[in-house]
């Protein structure tokens, strides 16, 4: 116990080892779907599942544990929603570059977050960005994944004329995409019930309950597993086979960031070195890094605001070790093979039952490193399991609207366009571009609105799109 109070100041922070142990419990349970999300939406760019998996819960151990040791937060960290839909659908299957170079991007990310995390560059950055595009960001990358979420789930299909349209449930694919967004749809419901009753792991619960009712109509022959056509079995392979095709898979996914000769782009004659002197490549890394450090900010400000944690003129202590271990996470993260690390939202429900200091972190911590002895469990689970959470999250990322001043037409109205942009053009980085232009456009004449960083940013982006 000595050991704990002198490492996390438990006394100073009028907290108790062992309730910091308990909330760390609860903050792992609300952050531990991230376990079974991030690896069936990065796979679908051909990454390994199992290896993304592996991935996932090493860079969640370090970069939480970093947290915890330099700067004695409750805070846990783990590949980020939004951003790891940036990697898989804006650069990999929209943008058309290869995976691995995609996770140099993270890696330089995490040098240069690094960087500016020991810097004064951080400041400048947060003060140059309005503040409506920062709550239009959150929304519109919610309403994404919301709309991923719904195509992965089968609640929504193709249509040949109204481009999409809703799932015909009890058709010909009753038994496999019918079900499936059945399914779906009762575990959003599930999952909205036990968050109104402020259930602990609500989201998680939700997953391993639609998961569970999957299980039961495979076993009722409702069901069907049709693996060529994309629907699984529902249950846990624990053969030692199974298991160390999916080591076997992180093993290749470590330091593959590195592996040159595997950075292409579709449609491009570029290759290797040479895809990282482009306005593309450039905008890639500026999207990881801007949604990445905003998230940060944001979440640690929103998560400890009006706790004894926060300083009484609203400044928080120690703000420079939690973005170096921000940093660290996402640098640790990339090497290993995933997408961005960065601060949970969700540690704000650790918080709130009391979690005062890294303790709780550093419990989670070690959760995140036994749950890889669970990874055939989390590896069954179906894209219609993991769907409710996606589109919770993307509910609870949506609600940054309601900080959107609407009366306020030069702010509202690039707000407005980033939303929509990022949700119709299936494409984040897209969206972000155009609401950047029509912020400066029409704010220019508006003292104090652009900076000269707006300009450049906006000029990156016209070059885009007139070049590209």
């Amino acid at each position: 116990m000595n050991f704990l109070e002198k490492c996390f100041k438990l006394k100073e922070n009028n907290t108790t080892a062992r309730k910091e142990i308990y909330v760390g419990f609860i903050t792992f349970l609300a952050v531990s779907y991230i376990l079974a999300v991030n690896p069936e939406i990065l796979s679908s760019t051909g990454m390994d599942r199992g290896g993304v998996f592996y991935a996932t819960a090493i860079a969640a151990f370090i970069g939480t544990l970093a947290m915890a040791f330099m700067a004695n937060y409750p805070f846990v960290l783990a590949p980020a929603m939004g951003l790891n839909a940036i990697f898989a659908y804006s650069v990999v299957l929209t943008m058309g570059y290869s995976w691995q170079i995609a996770l140099f991007a993270i890696v330089l990310e995490g040098v240069i977050f690094f960087l500016m995390s020991i810097t004064s560059v951080r400041e400048k950055i947060i003060n140059a960005i309005p503040l409506q595009l920062k709550y239009a960001m959150g929304a519109g990358v919610g309403l994404f994944i919301t709309l991923i979420a719904l195509k992965n789930a089968y609640i929504i299909r193709a249509h040949e004329v109204t481009l999409l349209t809703i799932q015909d449930f009890f058709g010909d694919t009753f038994n496999t995409a019918g079900i499936s967004a059945i399914l779906a749809f009762g575990g959003i419901l599930i999952t909205a019930l036990l968050l109104h009753y402020k259930a602990p792991g609500a989201i998680l619960i939700g997953i391993l309950v639609t998961w569970g009712l999957g299980m039961i109509f495979q076993l009722a022959g409702i069901y069907h597993v049709v693996p060529e056509e994309g629907f699984r079995s529902l249950f846990p392979n624990f053969s030692i086979s199974a298991m160390s095709e999916s080591f076997q898979g992180f093993r290749s996914l470590i330091g593959s960031a590195f592996h040159v000769s595997e950075w292409t782009c579709t449609g491009s004659e570029k290759t290797g070195w040479e895809l990282l002197f482009s306005v593309n490549f450039l905008i890639i890394c500026f999207s990881f890094l801007f949604a990445d450090f905003f998230d940060t900010v944001g979440t640690i400000n929103g998560a400890v605001v009006n706790t004894p944690i926060m300083n009484k003129d609203g400044t928080i202590p120690r703000l420079r070790g939690a973005l170096l271990a921000d940093s660290i996470a996402t640098f640790a993260g990339g090497i290993l093979g995933t997408s961005t690390t960065t601060t949970f939202a969700e540690s704000a429900v650790g918080i709130g039952a009391g979690a005062r200091t890294g303790l709780s972190a550093f419990t989670a911590a070690i959760l995140f490193l036994l749950s890889l002895l669970f990874a055939p469990v989390f590896l069954a689970l179906p894209g219609f399991a993991t769907a409710p959470a996606l589109i919770i999250v993307g509910y609870l990322m949506l609600k940054s609207v309601t900080l959107i001043d609407w009366d306020d037409i030069p702010g509202a109205i690039p707000a407005y366009i980033l939303i929509v942009g990022m949700v119709f053009t299936y494409n984040i980085s897209d969206g972000l571009g155009l609401g950047i232009i029509a912020w400066t456009f029409l704010n220019f004449n508006i003292k104090g609105r652009v900076n000269w960083l707006l300009w450049v940013l906006t000029l990156l982006f016209i070059a885009k799109y007139i070049f590209l």
